[in-house]
């Protein structure tokens, strides 16, 4: 599907009606990564976030591995540092 569409002051583009029904991730506060390819080429697509679920479990059982030499909780530590910084 082709549809014309302009570019208004500071670079917005509203996606017209036609392309938000067959593109459903389109809609209010999605959002998006573009990516110029070529001078001639911007895509938009759905931001996705990839999650290493395994790295992130792997520094957590690091951080439950460590034993502290002191009589505070781990999150007792980290209060007491956020208020030193």
């Amino acid at each position: 599907m082709k549809v014309i569409s302009i570019i208004r002051q500071r670079g917005q583009l509203t996606i017209p009606d036609s392309i938000r029904k067959i593109a459903s991730w389109v809609n209010s506060n999605s959002v998006v990564s573009i990516t110029v390819n070529q001078p001639d080429e911007i895509v938009i697509k759905p931001h996705q976030t990839h999650i290493n679920w395994d790295e992130i479990w792997e520094n957590i059982k690091k951080s439950r591995s460590v034993s502290g030499k002191g009589k505070l909780s781990a999150a007792e530590f980290l209060a007491n540092d956020r208020k030193s910084h």
